[in-house]
């Protein structure tokens, strides 16, 4: 008799739990009641709500998290249609979707952006700048935003920068194309550090320019011996580096680090573009940054306001002082029409102070955010990945302790409707392929718990060996 009772116990919590996750929507894992809370719930003992826990978990229909306890898995969805067989190609089309969860953009705005203030703005000053009939040509961009940015990035009577040195373009891609057509690098090497960001990497590959990555470690230093027999050895016009900070990873260099590095670029003459987007994002002010190291004749800055103001401000933005008539006849060339009026709003945020007072925001929340999913990496992925915590900028690179498949991860992931950053997209030679990134500014109104579980899963699933 006691058996049978145990046995109707057990089959009968068995089914509550087969519908309850039944029933639940499609996507992420959802966290199922604790075995206490179900015991008394369903009027059960703890042993026998734990008995049809194991048979579900066995079944793979749901599965047990340490210190946390279970989560159910939907099943994965095939009608997810993210299409191109390029796996950046089916990135980009997974963050397009609305019903799908987004771990792996890098859009640190997110979390707090400046667009509501820079529209106020914009209505402002439409009150006060009507259209005109014929409004003037700015081919080099509104003249009070080029005057804000030289400012901003003046720093002393020694690294001073005028309106002349500055250049507005559409956003950051139409930049460095300008840059890459001005000094006619068609066919050249270029050297960047890897892991790079995808954009940056895609747009130097369609010039045909040759790329080479130098890959920095785990505290973003890249070896000044190895950039010198490549400098040495490969004909490198160009290097393009990071402001303050290893954009991908988060990674600050010591400022002797960046000395010997700079002393290296300068030796042998090649330009460099400073990358400066997520320059601003370093949780620790106080940095040095390339520019200042660098032969200015031969530093050129690529920076855009995306990153640090919101998606409504997409411009980008040259600043060189190198043969301005050279950058002229580039930008009449290439025609840029932007609209004046955005950018004196953007211009006003600057010369306002509300964008460094943004950014002293921007920086806390995204110290706190960081840190609080490396605590729950730390929980819930800590016997598959290792990281370092990073020092400025939205995501955290994590590298797995085995060898797995990422690409499959990736798709595995993308059928629960979840989008990570493989590390391959950081490459144009296949590196990082044991790496993801996931950034702290996702949407965190889903539950963050069930995301890192279902990555755990994938993990685990596609091991190789």
């Amino acid at each position: 008799m006691n058996n049978d009772k145990t046995d109707f116990a057990y089959q009968m919590v068995y089914r509550y739990l087969s519908r309850l996750t039944h029933e639940l929507p499609e996507g992420p894992a959802v966290k199922l009641p604790s075995l206490r809370l179900l015991a008394r719930r369903l009027r059960v003992s703890i042993s026998t709500v734990q008995n049809a826990y194991s048979l579900l978990e066995k079944e793979g229909r749901i599965c047990s998290v340490p210190k946390s306890g279970y989560y159910a898995l939907p099943q994965p969805c095939n009608d997810v249609h993210c299409e191109g067989e390029d796996l950046l190609a089916r990135f980009q089309a997974g963050t397009r979707r609305p019903d799908m969860f987004v771990f792996g953009a890098d859009e640190p705005t997110l979390l707090q952006s400046l667009d509501g203030p820079l529209l106020s703005v914009e209505r402002d000053l439409m009150r006060h700048y009507p259209c005109q009939s014929d409004p003037r040509y700015q081919p080099f961009g509104d003249i009070e935003l080029r005057t804000a940015l030289a400012a901003y990035y003046t720093s002393s009577t020694e690294h001073c920068w005028h309106p002349d040195n500055v250049f507005i373009g559409p956003d950051k891609t139409g930049v460095l194309k300008t840059v890459l057509k001005a000094l006619q690098l068609r066919d050249c090497a270029v050297l960047v550090e890897s892991p790079c960001g995808w954009n940056i990497l895609r747009t130097l590959q369609s010039f045909g320019v040759r790329v080479i990555e130098l890959c920095t470690d785990a505290d973003g230093v890249i070896d000044p011996d190895e950039l010198e027999g490549l400098l040495r050895h490969s004909e490198v016009k160009m290097a393009v580096l990071s402001s303050r900070m290893d954009t991908v990873r988060g990674r600050i260099m010591a400022l002797e680090q960046r000395q010997r590095l700079a002393e290296v670029l300068n030796r042998h003459g090649v330009w460099v573009l400073e990358n400066d987007s997520q320059g601003g994002l370093c949780f620790d002010e106080q940095f040095t940054p390339l520019r200042d190291l660098i032969d200015p004749e031969k530093l050129l800055i690529v920076g855009a306001f995306d990153k640090t103001i919101g998606l409504e401000a997409p411009f980008g933005y040259l600043l060189t002082r190198h043969s301005r008539a050279l950058w002229h006849r580039q930008l009449l060339l290439r025609s840029f029409r932007l609209p004046p009026i955005r950018q004196k709003a953007i211009a006003r945020l600057y010369n306002s102070g509300q964008l460094d007072k943004h950014l002293h925001a921007l920086r806390l929340c995204l110290q706190q955010r960081v840190e609080h999913l490396g605590l729950m990496i730390d929980d819930f992925l800590g016997d598959d990945v290792t990281f370092e915590r990073p020092q400025g900028g939205a995501t955290i690179w994590l590298e797995s302790k085995h060898r797995v498949d990422m690409g499959r991860v990736f798709e595995r992931l993308l059928e629960q409707r979840i989008v990570i950053a493989p590390g391959e997209l950081f490459s144009v030679r296949g590196l990082h392929q044991q790496s993801l990134c996931l950034s702290g500014a996702a949407d965190w109104t889903q539950n963050i718990e069930s995301m890192l579980v279902h990555v755990r899963n994938a993990l685990m699933q596609e091991r190789l060996g």
